[in-house]
């Protein structure tokens, strides 16, 4: 699944462990999400969107 998580948090100067601590997850799991190597739970994706102001589909791609 692709993302726009690493842009997203570029333009808001986060780093990946700022992202993490807003989250609550940890700053691996953010770097797995970015590089497409985890997708994340669809709570996680809600949580990510309610974030960035964002729907889900702005975010995450289904390359399906």
């Amino acid at each position: 699944m692709k993302n726009r998580l690493k842009v997203l948090r570029a333009e808001r100067d986060f780093t990946q462990a700022d992202l993490a601590e807003k989250l609550d997850v940890s700053r691996q799991t953010v770097n797995a999400i970015e590089t497409g190597k985890y997708d994340p739970s669809l709570p996680l994706a809600f949580k990510i969107s309610r974030l960035f102001g964002l729907p889900i589909e702005e975010i995450f791609e289904d390359q399906g």
